[in-house]
């Protein structure tokens, strides 16, 4: 009896031991609206359940917002982390002169590459900083507050994602003035004071590679200064980036590998560049090394009615299929990913959810 018992012992243990494999899991998620703390209870819980780690919550501006949902997310044993757009502002508050001009000289303010809530601001502007800055350490004093989390922290896109360009109409093989920010007073004038160059005068300033990383570090310098402030506040802050850094620079002028946050969350749309999950394995093994020592989660884009990918126009209503999810979560594990954050669980099928069970508690060898 004695060693058959050994046996089963050993058995039990393997699988239980399987069972403890588990890896870090972030998600997007919006709201409260009108939700009562029933319901949110309810909605973190079963989040929670089903193996989601930590939150990048968006709920506005307001930290008593975070205060209130932040309770319940920690009390549902999750991290809390708001999300907050940071160049994308529609603050009534906000002066018209404190958003980004185009190479065609129009204010964001007032014309809007690709949709309405493009409305950017410019990066260089003393104003700006200081407003984001109060925001962001306003939400972070909330003690509920894990970390701020910083989105569109960038310029508008110069050039579209591929996979994106049939639905607003355009061919965009090179850079085009009315999508390229950002040519304020501000901006051109202390890009001449540095460089000696002036901008406005240049024929084809797409050609000028000084003025483009001059864009990269005016965002570096503002995520930076914002870190400043966040962990001033002791909470960390981390940032969604475009995939790369070699796309993320190339399409909206954000070379993140310089910034100095607490993690990276790239968004591995495959989709979006007309890609499979190998592409977000690639794309991975890139940010790794980018990010050094720094974690990256890859963010992964799901597709919301999975029975009707083909029919749907909308780019935004593509995204990975149930069939196609656990082999990007093992292509970003594989390639040095510290985890995965999904956009989002409400795009989830019960499909979805089947795959996801399976592959995030399965152990995956590094490259």
């Amino acid at each position: 009896m004695k060693n058959i018992f050994l046996p089963l012992l050993l058995l039990f243990s393997i699988c239980a031991s399987a069972q403890d494999v588990k890896i870090p899991v972030y998600a997007w998620l919006g709201g409260p609206g009108k939700a009562s703390d029933q319901e949110l209870q309810k909605q973190f819980t079963d989040l929670r359940e089903k193996g989601i780690d930590g939150l990048l919550y968006s709920g506005g501006h307001d930290p008593e917002t975070y205060k209130r949902v932040g309770k319940l997310v920690k009390e549902a044993g999750m991290e809390f982390h708001t999300w907050i757009p940071t160049m994308i502002q529609g603050d009534p508050k906000l002066k018209p002169e404190w958003y980004g001009v185009s190479g065609k000289g129009e204010s964001a303010y007032e014309i809007q590459p690709y949709a309405p809530y493009y409305k950017f601001l410019c990066p260089n502007k003393k104003g700006v900083r200081k407003y984001l800055k109060n925001l962001y350490t306003s939400v972070a004093e909330v003690e509920e507050v894990d970390g701020i989390h910083l989105d569109y922290i960038r310029y508008p896109d110069v050039i579209l994602a591929r996979g994106l360009w049939e639905k607003y109409g355009l061919i965009q093989d090179r850079e085009f003035p009315e999508y390229d920010f950002c040519y304020c007073d501000t901006c051109t004038s202390d890009f001449k004071k540095k460089s000696g160059i002036d901008i406005t005068a240049v024929e084809d300033p797409t050609t000028v590679q000084e003025w483009k990383e001059y864009r990269y570090d005016v965002i570096t310098d503002l995520v930076n200064e914002l870190k400043e402030a966040v962990h001033k506040k002791g909470k960390k802050i981390n940032a969604a980036v475009f995939p790369g850094p070699s796309i993320s620079k190339k399409l909206v002028r954000q070379e993140w590998n310089e910034w100095d946050l607490d993690a990276y969350f790239p968004m591995n749309y495959n989709d979006f560049y007309m890609a499979n999950t190998l592409w977000i394995g690639s794309l991975v093994k890139e940010e790794v090394k980018a990010a050094g020592n720094t974690p990256v989660y890859s963010g992964l884009f799901i597709c919301p009615r999975p029975w009707n990918k083909a029919n749907e126009k909308d780019p935004e209503g593509h995204g990975l299929l149930p069939e196609e999810l656990g082999d990007a979560i093992r292509e970003s594990m594989e390639n040095g990913a510290a985890g995965i954050c999904l956009f989002t669980p409400g795009r989830m099928t019960d499909a979805h959810w089947a795959a996801f069970e399976e592959a995030i508690h399965k152990e995956y060898s590094k490259e």
